[in-house]
């Protein structure tokens, strides 16, 4: 499932968002204690396809997450508190930051020289995969709906309800649900909601054609509603029900309805629709619940905001485990994605902007793909191994040398 959350959610339990996110800021723990210390630096020339990149255009997304994260303070955490490398606060990025800004735009060579610089690759500890990362896409889902209830549109997509909380209880634990005789208690789940808890309180953004296409609004946490007139309405993460994730895939295997090499979005989505009258059923075996807010209609151009509270690229964006990669981190990827029913091979720069309630461990990502018909097929076919090379800012200790050369 994806989830994204506006920066300032992960700042501080200040209210402005719901969901789960992280707490930048933090001060970082102190370097040394780490679950595992097993990254290690490489060359460049470790990265296959690294001169073949079309840098120019990954320079942008940098320079966007610089002037995201510009604003906080150098020793807020960015993540990455399981691994032992540098670059886990704000301060570590300050410098390569400044010197983005001076780099020629559309200069591929000079692009490809700044990150040489002022970066180091970095391996990743293994995980418990044997065969390298497991990636798979998210997209953001273009769907039928209406502003009004009627005919088709009886699917209701809910705002955030102003009784949902998050706070933290006598033991320090951050806890979601609704207050109720001085306690918190769990929030209502899926099939609760979908009984009625949530009826007639005005919470109603629009109203959809399909329930399985609020199911699969929800996992990917943003998308874009079609309106009767062709109008576009842009709907992005705005907190979730605090109830656990169970993946339908999981339970479909169990089920003996999927063979475990056969799940995927794709074949998720057309086991619901063959079977209409178990769907509610199936569907209601994830309790987790996800609300929306209507974006900046304004650029339908834009992704939605990510973990990191930047716009989300289509094929530069990603989600990650923060625990082993810190936000706004360039990520080299190797894999293979499918491009109109074939794979090809991936090689490219990406960038840790976004955070995903399924993606957990130094081997598993998410890569964000898009919107529209081509997004969505790539994504819900998307499902490869690999491997994540982690760009490290180079310590104020140790500063790049002026002279460094693209590699050739």
């Amino acid at each position: 499932m994806k989830r994204l959350a506006p920066l300032c959610a992960v700042l501080t339990l200040c209210g402005c968002h719901i969901g789960e996110g992280p707490n930048l800021g933090a001060p970082q723990a102190p370097r040394g204690h780490h679950k595992s210390s097993h990254a290690r630096p490489v060359s460049f020339n470790a990265l296959p396809g690294w001169k073949d990149d079309a840098l120019e255009d990954a320079l942008p997304v940098f320079l966007q997450d610089c002037h995201q994260v510009g604003s906080l303070p150098a020793d807020s955490s960015l993540g990455g508190a399981d691994i032992g490398y540098p670059g886990r606060q704000v301060g570590d990025w300050q410098a390569a930051c400044n010197a983005a800004r001076s780099v020629p735009a559309g200069d591929r060579a000079a692009a490809q020289a700044f990150f040489e610089q002022w970066f180091v690759p970095y391996t990743l500890p293994a995980g418990k995969r044997a065969d390298g990362t497991l990636f798979t896409g998210y997209y953001e889902p273009e769907i039928r709906g209406s502003l009004r209830r009627g005919g088709i549109y009886q699917t209701p997509v809910y705002r955030r309800p102003p009784d949902l909380v998050r706070e933290r209880d006598a033991q320090g634990k951050v806890v979601t649900g609704r207050s109720q005789d001085g306690q918190i208690v769990p929030y209502w789940t899926r099939a609760q909601i979908d009984r009625g808890e949530l009826a007639h309180k005005k919470l109603e953004l629009l109203w959809l054609a399909d329930p399985v296409d609020l199911f699969f609004l929800q996992l990917q946490g943003a998308g874009r509603v079609r309106l009767p007139n062709d109008k576009v309405i842009r709907l992005g993460f705005d907190g979730l029900n605090g109830q656990p994730y169970v993946p339908l895939g999981r339970v479909m295997v169990a089920q003996g309805l999927l063979g475990a090499d056969d799940v995927s979005m794709a074949s998720i989505r057309g086991w619901l629709e063959a079977n209409p009258d178990k769907a509610r059923d199936m569907m209601e075996q994830n309790p987790n619940y996800v609300f929306f807010r209507e974006l900046d209609q304004d650029d339908t151009q834009a992704g939605a905001p990510g973990a990191l509270g930047v716009a989300l690229t289509p094929g530069r964006s990603m989600a990650v485990d923060r625990d082993f990669i810190p936000l706004g981190s360039p990520v080299w990827v190797q894999a293979q994605v499918p491009v109109d029913g074939h794979p090809v091979t991936w090689n490219r720069l990406d960038f840790a902007q976004d955070l995903g309630t399924d993606i957990k461990g130094p081997d598993r990502a998410d890569l964000y793909m898009g919107w529209g018909p081509e997004a969505a097929q790539a994504a819900g076919n998307l499902r490869s191994t690999g491997q994540m090379i982690v760009l490290v800012p180079r310590a104020a200790a140790e500063p790049a040398k002026k002279t460094h050369k693209p590699t050739h």
